[in-house]
């Protein structure tokens, strides 16, 4: 009886970190971490999984180089000079715009940071990392509303877990155009249109 052709892919001569960490992160998003072995990443990557540990000393090393793409992503546009200078409301539009640009571009990564779940060392870095971008955002919506540009009546904790609510789930729906093209900045323009609108002060 002839025997079933293996499902493992062709296995490769050569990965890069990079082109390893890619295949991991959606592995992650399919299955979920802790559903994922290392086995998984071996046939997903198509190599041996010593090939794997040439790159990585373990699962979670790729969960956190995976996580840290999408937080360093996140905390660039914090130091951006137009989340810096200037009038409060302005630097929280662009902080809100260029969250759904990390977003849309880094959407694998992303994905991933807003799965973790506070399992593992890594994970609960990144969540204690992500409440820290919060609270900056948070802060910032404070001194919008201390100018006098956005609404008083509306708590500020809760209408930033709001906003960034809208922000996250688009990775729920989000996905580029054929060809690997992205209407990102379409999607970020209405984001912030549909926040900023209910959020100015008339």
């Amino acid at each position: 009886m002839p025997s079933k052709p293996s499902a493992r892919p062709p296995r490769r001569d050569t990965y890069t970190p990079e082109s390893l960490l890619a295949v991991a992160v959606e592995v992650f998003n399919e299955r979920g971490y802790d559903g994922t072995s290392m086995e998984h990443l071996s046939r997903a990557a198509g190599i041996s999984k010593s090939s794997i540990y040439h790159h990585v000393r373990s699962k979670e090393e790729l969960l956190r180089r995976a996580i840290s793409r999408a937080l360093d992503g996140l905390f660039a546009v914090l130091d951006e000079p137009e989340a810096n200078e200037g009038r409060a409301i302005d630097r929280l539009e662009h902080v809100t715009r260029r969250t759904v640009d990390v977003l849309t571009a880094e959407l694998p990564y992303v994905t991933l940071l807003l799965r973790v779940r506070g399992n593992t060392r890594t994970e609960r870095w990144a969540m204690e990392r992500r409440r820290e971008f919060d609270h900056r955002v948070a802060e910032l919506l404070k001194a919008a509303v201390a100018e006098g540009d956005l609404r008083a009546d509306l708590d500020a904790r809760l209408t930033t877990r709001l906003l960034f609510g809208m922000i996250n789930s688009v990775v729920e729906w989000y996905r580029p155009l054929p060809g690997g093209a992205s209407d990102g900045a379409r999607v970020a323009d209405t984001v912030v249109r549909l926040a900023f609108e209910g959020l100015r002060k008339q």
